[in-house]
């Protein structure tokens, strides 16, 4: 149950940061869910390098967020034609 619900929180968070960053992204379901989680781990790891976090304490839905908005922004940097010219 306790990956059920990561994909859940991670496919939201991965959903607010794609709403967050302008642009079209041709990302599906389980990509934006990939990106929701890997999110939460950047998240965490920054939360506790600041000290905001213990060591198994799980990142907050914000610092999530944040996290999730920087893996977005390094895939679209990195990946050649990440954001799409389509229009909607």
């Amino acid at each position: 149950m306790h990956i059920i619900w990561t994909v859940v929180v991670g496919f939201a968070v991965g959903l607010i940061a794609r709403a967050l960053v302008p642009g079209r992204d041709d990302l599906n379901i389980a990509w934006t869910s990939a990106l929701g989680i890997a999110g939460a781990l950047v998240g965490a790891v920054i939360g506790r390098t600041l000290g905001l976090y213990e060591h198994n304490e799980a990142a907050g839905l914000l610092v999530s967020v944040v996290g999730a908005v920087a893996v977005l922004s390094i895939y679209r940097y990195v990946v050649p034609g990440a954001t799409s010219s389509k229009p909607s």
